[in-house]
């Protein structure tokens, strides 16, 4: 648990665009692993499937902005439930930056730009 340390810095990348030195910490978070990428590739510290959107919202989803605001909600309701799950994840960083990895090609309706918001707020 959080003792009040302080917070490390959160970013959202592709998991496709490489990694830099510059990532600190990389968690994967998609519950399923990402196309193409090996995990020699992927050189992450964390794949946290246990915070990826379930299978049934995911599907739900479907990566189409038109649902993306009912998207944030339900997936923050999910996330409701994981709170000791992801100050565990702030604590493992070590408090330097985080890099949150997904997949999807769309960087802005996502579910690492809902769990940064979330990360951020605890």
């Amino acid at each position: 648990m959080s003792s009040g340390k302080s917070k490390p810095e959160i970013a959202i990348k592709r998991i496709y665009d490489g990694a830099s030195r510059r990532d600190g910490y990389r968690v994967l978070v998609d519950r399923v692993w990402p196309r193409g990428v090996s995990k020699e590739e992927a050189d992450i510290d964390r794949w946290a499937k246990e915070i990826a959107p379930s299978s049934k919202l995911r599907k739900w989803f479907g990566h189409d902005p038109e649902r993306w605001d009912e998207f944030r909600k339900r997936y923050r309701e999910e996330l409701d439930e994981q709170t000791d799950t992801l100050r565990e994840l702030l604590d493992d960083c070590g408090g330097k930056r985080m890099t949150l990895l997904f997949g999807a090609k769309d960087t802005e309706h996502n579910q690492a730009v809902v769990l940064k918001d979330v990360l951020k707020a605890l």
